[in-house]
């Protein structure tokens, strides 16, 4: 059903490991695009989606991070843990870059690590279809929607499809201030209308890709929210420090947002689903500490995740 696409670095790892026993109840699938050399926190969350019964998607071509020269390194660990285990699928992306005949390549090397496409900018989706033949309507498609039209799909109707809508429009954090909320995405009520057997997003960091944050001239923390009175659609919230100048002082810029997000679910009007990282919120507001930008991410992750499980339950 629900596809949630993480880049693999640290928290976005560690949000998939703290969430792994509610994905796994939920029957949400995430896509992971490893993008750090050293594999040791893929190994540890593969093992805690495993061993919720979970299921997840391994890029083992990322586009992005260490890893986009050679993934030889994740093909190897998918070879020597998870041949023949249906719970852990090699993705290959297909990114405009490809060529037909390396997607078909990858494709054999991975038929044993029940593989998935992850259509990204490709323009051999016919020839690819075609290859695949009898075979086309076992395969598993995840879509990019930026990347691929209603007329690129179509050459995989009768496939598993899954389409990916990145719902989360990037900024800069002081921009969000002008902005309180804007929609984030309708994906989950609609998928089905258009023969998706399931759905995904960038969660509330996007599809956009850097190596490193840089200077936080302000903080923005970013929570989604279901609005029954607006046919359930999903909305995203920014909450912004006030001061946005100098890239100093992290901590105090994020007490200020947080505040901000604080009067809004005490003022009981924010649709807010009250979920295990809205109340780490409220735990962080009232011992005044600031865990670091990475785990603030991290609790906004969750924050998306929780609220779709119960909104899909």
């Amino acid at each position: 059903m629900y596809h949630p696409y993480f880049r693999g670095k640290q928290f976005e790892l560690i949000t998939i490991r703290e969430t792994a026993v509610l994905m796994a109840g939920a029957d949400f699938v995430p896509i992971i695009e490893p993008v750090k050399e050293a594999l040791g926190g893929l190994e540890r969350t593969l093992k805690a989606i495993c061993d919720a019964g979970g299921r997840a998607i391994v890029i083992v071509n990322p586009y992005h991070g260490d890893h986009q020269e050679d993934g030889i390194g994740i093909t190897n660990l998918l070879q020597t843990d998870y041949i023949g285990n249906d719970a852990i699928s090699a993705g290959i992306l297909l990114r405009a870059d490809m060529t037909l005949a390396a997607a078909i390549d990858a494709y054999e090397a991975h038929k044993d690590h029940n593989p998935t496409f992850v259509h990204a900018g490709f323009t051999w989706q016919k020839g690819l279809a075609d290859y695949l033949g009898v075979d086309l309507a076992a395969s598993r498609n995840v879509f990019i929607e930026e990347h691929a039209n209603t007329l690129y799909r179509k050459h995989y109707d009768g496939s598993t499809r899954i389409l990916v809508r990145d719902g989360f429009k990037r900024r800069k954090n002081s921009e969000y201030g002008k902005i309180p909320f804007e929609e984030f995405s309708e994906l989950h009520l609609t998928y089905a209308d258009m023969n998706m057997a399931g759905f995904g997003d960038f969660l509330i960091v996007g599809d956009s890709y850097s190596e490193t944050g840089g200077p936080a001239y302000a903080v923005a923390i970013h929570l989604t929210f279901i609005d029954p009175e607006k046919d359930d659609v999903m909305f995203v919230y920014h909450f912004v420090s006030t001061t946005n100048d100098t890239p100093t002082d992290p901590a105090g810029k994020f007490a200020q947002a947080l505040k901000k997000l604080i009067d809004k679910l005490d003022s009981g009007t924010s649709k807010l689903l009250e979920t295990e990282a809205i109340q780490e919120f409220r735990d962080l507001h009232a011992k005044g500490h600031f865990p670091g930008l990475g785990y603030v991410k991290k609790l906004s992750m969750m924050h998306h995740i929780e609220t779709l499980a119960n909104y899909l339950s």
